[in-house]
């Protein structure tokens, strides 16, 4: 394209005269663009949109137009078959091209906020992090934010985790209705692996079994919401973006643990202390009035088991979702029966109980039960034991421990006294 600019310098250079070759030369244009601005003058070229070219459809544009008139919703690929069999050749994405250009347009309207009464409804969900820990500085680390929120105040409570398994997963919802003090009476999830096992459009969501047990013991409906419909779940996916650019970035956790602790003082301190943008409330005290409307908590815990065979390695250490648990010395058999329940693992070894466990967060950490290993620890270990039961004295009947010595004065002295009282 020749700009104004040029076309002066080309007819100026013309009046010098200068040939069209010594034009070309000394502009770089091409030799017939010179020729044409030195016959227009200095009127400046017109460009105008090329005539449209046909196409193979276009023998049919009338005939896709009157049935787009007559039913809009015709789904395009039956339209193609049936212009495929007047004789069309060509592809389908120029079918579809074409459709959209002539179908009318539908109004879908604004999205309608939808307000849940206090005790209704909760929100769950998972949100990818990375980061590094101050005591593995060379490792990036994934973890998951699980967070619950509640839909009528909008309460936020969360928990960092390295996994998103079932066993995880009530773990959290336990911890979360503990801190509630209730239970939502409906939970809405994302179509999460550990919670619909699933979908299928004829028979509808089919749960996880386990999910749907514990779901019946803490009294509350599990709701799948609908595929590609993010917007179903705007109250948890909305502070995910919030917790990230409030508290996550910036700051350095030395472990796990610690990012926990601070994200627990954060919500405490901040996230549920703040006035919510829609709700134009503080967070906190919304949420003291619809706690008086949660279900109750169950008098005991879930108990329900995932049942998993595991082979001890030579140290005598059970790998269980990437954490080591210790067995006894005494155990004779190389597998055992690991029973993963939310808080705790329980080894079995031909049926009987031989050790429990708490539930270790994270990965590569080791728990050694006392009792399990008959030689004391080396020096340099840092695997964690468990101290020993203690007796519990009675109150008011504390006895120190005393040496043999002293209880053979004692009882010389008895018998002083009594063959002192002797007639």
């Amino acid at each position: 394209m020749v700009i104004l600019g040029e076309i002066v310098m080309i007819l100026e250079l013309h009046e010098q005269g200068l040939t069209i070759s010594a034009i070309s030369r000394r502009t770089g244009l091409d030799r017939k663009t010179i020729r044409k601005a030195i016959q227009r003058g200095l009127e400046a070229p017109r460009y105008g949109p090329r005539p449209e070219r046909p196409t193979i459809l276009a023998p049919f544009h009338g005939y896709l137009m009157d049935k787009i008139q007559a039913i809009p919703d015709l789904n395009g690929t039956r339209l193609f078959r049936e212009i495929r069999e007047l004789g069309y050749q060509g592809g389908y994405t120029m079918v579809k091209d074409f459709l959209r250009s002539i179908r009318p347009a539908t109004n879908s309207g604004f999205e309608r906020r939808f307000e849940t009464p206090p005790g209704k409804q909760g929100q769950v969900d998972f949100a990818f992090f990375r980061t590094r820990f101050d005591n593995e500085p060379d490792v990036e680390r994934v973890v998951w934010l699980f967070s619950l929120v509640l839909g009528h105040s909008r309460f936020l409570w969360g928990r960092f985790v390295v996994h998103q398994d079932i066993p995880t997963l009530l773990r959290c919802h336990q911890e979360a209705f503990t801190a509630l003090g209730g239970v939502p009476a409906t939970i809405l999830y994302d179509r999460m692996k550990s919670v619909v096992q699933d979908d299928d459009e004829k028979d509808g969501i089919a749960y996880n079994k386990t999910m749907l047990a514990f779901a019946t013991h803490y009294g509350f409906l599990p709701k799948a919401c609908r595929a590609y419909r993010a917007q179903t779940k705007g109250k948890v996916e909305r502070p995910f973006r919030y917790v990230r650019e409030d508290f996550f970035l910036g700051r350095r956790f030395r472990d796990l643990g610690d990012l926990n602790a601070q994200l627990q003082q954060w919500l405490r301190d901040v996230a549920n202390q703040r006035t919510h943008a829609t709700t134009r409330r503080v967070v906190r005290e919304h949420f003291e009035e619809e706690k008086q409307h949660l279900g109750p908590l169950p008098v005991g815990p879930f108990q329900a088991v995932l049942k998993l065979d595991r082979r001890i390695s030579k140290d005598g250490m059970v790998s269980i979702g990437g954490n080591l648990y210790s067995v006894p010395n005494s155990t004779t058999k190389r597998v055992v029966e690991v029973h993963s329940l939310a808080d705790e693992i329980r080894i079995y070894e031909a049926e009987k109980l031989i050790a429990t466990h708490a539930v270790l967060e994270g990965h590569g950490q080791r728990r050694l039960a006392a009792g399990h290993r008959s030689l004391p620890p080396p020096a340099n270990s840092k695997t964690p034991r468990e101290a020993p039961n203690q007796p519990i004295p009675r109150p008011g009947y504390a006895v120190p421990p005393r040496s043999l010595a002293f209880y053979e004065a004692v009882g010389k002295q008895l018998s002083v006294q009594e063959m002192g009282h002797e007639p």
